[in-house]
């Protein structure tokens, strides 16, 4: 998307017609190379140049403010003299290569309505701090969208790292087809492209890159084409399994239009976790469920729990795991994302950390017990395998490895981990459908809890602990009006932060008045 307005930039006559321009990037970004660039076209078309950089630390890969002041030479020679960092309220163009970093320069005082022009990529780079939150802890973009909107003179944002990357390039040269488009500095399109030629690596990709960014600029109504919806899977196989397959479809379409919508991508979920049969049991679990619901009310309990019963019947254990990085369509999604090409070699190395819990877990159901039950066995199981592994996926002996323990599918209905995660589910689903004949609404969250339970390891453990600790503090809410509203703040309290402390404090509040 771009907006802006017709623009003349408007350098500081005070200060000697110095224009005074500011990055925001990420590591990997080639913020310093966009820098170098900026630089470049500067000098050869008269300006004298300064470009510093302050590396910072950011929750990704740690972030650097680029910051170039440029002047036209003076008639004597004599050099201007340069800031050596931007100042709040003092920087006329501000290019930003992600999302956030643009909501960064405005909470920093960079950009400001009366002489900014805030150029910024549209696309996201997750921070560590939003990935570690065990729900959704993903900023607003939006909420960016609209500060800048109001923050900035003139405002031109796009995904520019997509343009880069289907032109064969990265978004330093995207970016710089926007500045270059945006028409902020006084320089025609040959000085940039003349800058990326000197350059002398990449060149033709860069080059088509800084043609599509400056475009993206150019084009004030432009929206960037949403993404096309993801295609069904189609089902291949043997004859014999396809009919099977296509009984279980039929029987997902007969359920009402609100639960066939989820239940479809759960069984798909569940099939490919295990096979047909256990297709079959999570529409016998999910036929349980509908028996029990109230068409009046939407269906919405056997809604959630085609999500969420699929969700629990397809865990993560070290079957699944190994099973899940030995796939195609992994190895292929990575090249993809990595840019491999045929002249390049790809080296995967991947990290295990099993607990002695996972290594039981897949011993036979009676055996398995016992040695959990044991602390001398659980201790040697711990010395033995619980240390962090690296493999390297791409070499023979480890994709190997991992693709027989992918393989032990018929082994998993023996082991201890599924009797463990089948009694699990069956104790959720049956506290559920015992709070529906009182509190509907609560019988509805309690379903929803199931959220919390998660991931593999030492992930799965910490969930299973949070799901446990809500359950527990539901109890003492059940049976009064708002108890759904207090399931659903225990709820997302737990999925606010990894260590707990929320729910901690949304447990304390109930204990004082239950």
């Amino acid at each position: 998307m771009t907006l802006h307005e017709g623009f003349t930039p408007r350098p500081d006559a005070a200060l000697g017609g110095i224009i005074k321009l500011a990055i925001l990037a990420v590591g990997g970004q080639g913020g310093g190379v966009l820098t170098g660039w900026i630089e470049a076209v500067a000098r050869a078309n008269g300006y004298a140049a300064q470009a510093t950089s302050v590396a910072g630390v950011s929750q990704r890969t740690g972030a650097t403010v680029y910051y170039v002041e440029m002047a036209p030479m003076p008639a004597d020679g004599a050099m201007p003299v340069f800031s050596l960092q931007p100042a709040a309220g003092d920087v006329d163009i501000m290019v930003t290569a992600e999302m956030m970093e643009a909501g960064r320069s405005i909470i920093r005082g960079f950009v400001t309505p009366d002489r900014t022009t805030l150029i910024t990529s549209t696309h996201r780079a997750l921070a560590v701090s939003e990935k570690m939150v065990p729900g959704d802890g993903i900023a607003d973009s939006d909420e960016v969208m609209a500060a800048a909107a109001i923050a900035a003179r003139r405002f031109i944002a796009a995904d520019f790292d997509r343009l880069a990357i289907a032109n064969g390039s990265v978004i330093s040269a995207s970016l710089l087809g926007a500045l270059a488009g945006s028409g902020a500095l006084p320089f025609g399109r040959d000085a940039y492209e003349a800058a990326i030629r000197a350059g002398g690596k990449g060149i033709e990709g860069s080059l088509r890159a800084f043609a599509a960014g400056f475009e993206a600029a150019q084009a004030p109504q432009q929206q960037d084409e949403p993404a096309a919806p993801p295609k069904a899977p189609v089902a291949k196989g043997p004859a014999a399994l396809l009919a099977q397959w296509h009984r279980l479809q039929s029987r997902v379409a007969a359920l009402p239009a609100p639960v066939a919508e989820l239940a479809l991508p759960g069984l798909q979920k569940v099939v490919g976790f295990q096979n047909l049969a256990y297709g079959e049991t999570y529409l016998a679990r999910l036929d349980a469920v509908l028996a029990q619901d109230d068409p009046a009310l939407g269906h919405a309990l056997t809604r959630e729990a085609a999500k969420y019963i699929a969700n629990a019947m397809a865990y993560d254990d070290v079957i699944r795991v190994a099973d899940l990085k030995t796939r195609g369509s992994r190895s292929a999604r990575i090249a993809r994302e990595m840019g491999l090409r045929d002249q390049n070699v790809l080296q995967l190395t991947e990290f295990f950390h099993p607990r002695a819990e996972e290594i039981a877990g897949l011993l036979p159901a009676r055996l398995g017990a016992r040695v959990q039950a044991d602390p001398k066995w659980m201790s040697r199981l711990t010395r033995w395998f619980d240390k962090g592994r690296r493999l390297r996926s791409d070499s023979l002996t480890a994709f190997v490895t991992l693709y027989l323990i992918g393989g032990l599918r018929f082994w998993r209905p023996r082991t201890l981990r599924h009797a463990q995660e089948v009694a699990h589910l069956d104790r959720w689903l049956a506290l559920a459908l015992g709070y529906r004949a009182t509190d509907y609404a609560l019988a509805v969250e309690v379903i929803r809890c199931r959220r919390l339970v998660k991931g593999y390891s030492d992930t799965h453990a910490r969930g299973l602990s949070k799901f446990d600790r809500v359950i527990d503090a539901i109890a003492l809410v059940a049976g009064r009006d708002d108890a759904a509203d207090w399931a659903r703040r225990l709820r997302e309290a737990a999925l606010r932060d990894e260590e707990g402390k929320a729910l901690d404090g949304a447990i304390q509040t109930i204990r004082s008045f239950a």
